[in-house]
């Protein structure tokens, strides 16, 4: 994965990350983020225990630091890494976390969407509820709009480039986020997608963080 951070003048900045992902029967995902480029934070790694019902574990690896940091549930709205991208956003948006009402059919690009309104449940949340657009045909998203505590819109997250994996797995290869506040935006960009890998369990822990490679 690459993270290009932007300026409101249009500088950019970029990191080079892998992703790995193991899914876990009853639960959300286990993620963990590790940053290859620029020197100045390769090393740093991101585990995220995601959950159905109530908030996710979290924790960062800072090698300059050598040691890792949990994430509190009450700072997961916090940039990620310089980002415009929270904690909160690197998350599983599993249904139980939201309160969900349909709003409308509208067009989406070349696709007809639905769209709806979710509140989370969390007391945590740095949203106060987020518009979703899902393509009719495959439920994709294609676009977040998320609001702030003080139900101002000041993000919208672009869901672009699907494709479908192995006849069943439809992945986004382009997610861009933009800070509608600060004219700041940051885009991910994925490649090389592999499924079905034998992944460890091991390697999904948080003292599994401080050697990751």
């Amino acid at each position: 994965m690459t993270m290009t951070l932007r300026t409101k003048r249009g500088q950019e900045s970029n990191r080079e990350m892998r992703l790995k992902v193991m899914e876990v029967e009853d639960d959300g995902d286990r993620s963990v983020f590790v940053f290859d480029r620029p020197r100045d934070v390769k090393g740093t790694a991101f585990l995220v225990h995601a959950h159905k019902d109530g908030p996710d574990d979290q924790w960062l690896y800072l090698p300059a630091l050598k040691r890792v940091k949990r994430i509190s549930s009450a700072n997961q709205s916090g940039s990620f890494m310089g980002s415009e991208f929270s904690y909160e956003d690197l998350g599983a948006a599993e249904v139980e976390k939201y309160t969900h009402r349909y709003l409308q059919d509208e067009p989406c690009g070349e696709l007809q969407c639905f769209v709806l309104e979710r509140i989370p449940v969390s007391e945590d949340s740095g949203y106060s509820r987020q518009l979703v657009w899902l393509d009719k045909d495959e439920l994709r998203s294609m676009q977040v709009q998320y609001f702030d505590r003080r139900n101002e819109h000041f993000k919208t997250m672009a869901i672009e480039d699907y494709a479908q994996y192995l006849d069943r797995f439809w992945r986004s290869s382009r997610i861009t986020m933009t800070n509608h506040l600060t004219g700041k935006s940051t885009v991910l960009v994925w490649s090389d997608y592999e499924f079905g890998t034998d992944l460890d369990a091991r390697d999904f822990t948080r003292t599994a963080l401080q050697r990751v490679r």
